[in-house]
């Protein structure tokens, strides 16, 4: 009688055995002061940083959505990774926590060890940029559930913040102003909406030029990562708002108490010129909600920071004001 192996039923034990020895070296890249033991164990282990007198530990967990499906179709995968970190580590600077370690989880219906290297090449590199370490992650091979080319990301953060430094909300005031800090693109939000518009509608192709480069570029640059700009002006910032999925009008109002209102001007917002194109096809409104519009994050800060961050944040530009009134964020 015939046996049947695990790699019959669809799952190569040698490929992923394979594919640990290539990120070895992508998760040492990635190491940094914290950091016990390495790749292997049953999990991942970080020592909790020393200086704190109240330490309280967050975490954040996100995916990349839609925008996985440009990198599968057009073969681009180093970068879908840096975007995985960015998502997470972004929302915990929101809460003044410093990002320690990140794990992902990979899955897919064939593991292709060359494209899995590839994503979680990109992980390191976000990793790098946020300056925390990639301690461990999950890898799966789940045929029937995917198909073969497809694969789907999730990534988790955890990060150390003063436990009396975590609440901004009650530190915002009216006359503080909002400061801008540019996205790249579209980030990770808003890509079913843009693949439907530039694709279905519009009949665009990824290696068309747009802006003086290939269309599918500047869809799949990754998301700014505002973690250094953090450290570097904690001390000026009253409160952050990451802008993703419902744009400033849903995220801003997360930083606001009950009777305050954010005013930002729509024409102080350096709209980038994706957006413009989908634009033609898009309500202004709608657009507003589903997209960033090219501000990645926005400060609040008080007036007498305003020059300073101006000028060390790269970027950054005025945006608005806090104002008394009813908690939303008005586009005026």
């Amino acid at each position: 009688m015939s046996q049947i192996s695990y790699k019959d039923a669809g799952v190569d034990i040698d490929a992923g055995n394979s594919f640990v020895q290539n990120i070895k070296p992508l998760v040492k890249s990635t190491k940094i002061p914290g950091v016990l033991g390495g790749i292997g164990s049953f999990a991942g282990a970080f020592e909790l940083p020393k200086g704190f007198q109240e330490p309280v530990m967050l975490a954040a967990t996100d995916g990349v959505g839609t925008k996985l499906k440009l990198a599968i179709d057009s073969g681009i995968h180093n970068t879908v990774g840096i975007d995985l970190v960015a998502m997470c580590v972004n929302d915990l600077i929101c809460n003044f926590a410093t990002p320690s370690f990140f794990l992902d989880y990979y899955a897919t219906g064939k593991l292709d060890v060359n494209v899995a290297t590839n994503v979680v090449a990109g992980i390191a590199e976000g990793c790098k940029r946020s300056e925390c370490a990639l301690i461990g992650g999950e890898t799966a091979e789940m045929p029937g559930m995917y198909s073969e080319d497809d694969y789907d990301l999730a990534g988790f953060s955890v990060g150390i913040a003063e436990k009396s430094e975590m609440d901004r909300v009650s530190l915002v005031r009216a006359g503080h102003k909002l400061i801008a800090l540019p996205s790249s693109g579209l980030h990770s939000n808003g890509f079913s909406l843009a693949r439907k518009v530039l694709f279905e509608k519009m009949g665009k192709k990824f290696d068309e030029e747009f802006n003086g480069k290939p269309l599918i570029e500047t869809l799949l640059a990754p998301t700014n990562i505002y973690v250094k700009t953090f450290k570097a002006l904690k001390n000026e910032i009253v409160a952050m708002a990451h802008i993703t999925g419902g744009g400033i009008v849903e995220n801003l109002p997360r930083v606001l108490p009950e009777h305050l209102m954010a005013e930002v001007k729509q024409d102080a917002i350096k709209v980038l010129p994706i957006f413009e194109l989908m634009g033609e096809h898009v309500a202004r409104d709608e657009m507003f909600r589903a997209f960033n519009m090219g501000v990645g994050m926005i400060l609040v800060v008080e007036e007498k920071n305003v020059e300073k961050i101006l000028a060390s944040a790269e970027g950054a530009y005025l945006i608005g004001e806090i104002k008394e009134g009813k908690r939303e964020a008005k586009l005026i």
